[in-house]
């Protein structure tokens, strides 16, 4: 899950497994794979950065699990 913000400023937390493509028009727009969409206030690459961090929060939880 990532925190993303509205562009009236609610901000709101989003599956980011769910995310099907990330497109700036010029607004950030993130498309989801049920049809959904959001326009955010986050760049296209701060949208990618916050998904990328919380991958490797999940794989690094896997691999303490691991190795207890």
């Amino acid at each position: 899950m990532i925190e993303v913000t509205r562009l009236n400023g609610e901000a709101f937390v989003l599956n980011s497994d769910l995310i099907e493509t990330v497109e700036s028009r010029p607004d950030t727009v993130i498309f989801l794979v049920n049809g959904r969409r959001y326009v955010v206030r986050e760049s296209v690459g701060e949208v990618v950065s916050r998904v990328t961090a919380f991958r490797r929060s999940l794989n690094r939880r896997l691999l303490e699990e691991d190795l207890h």
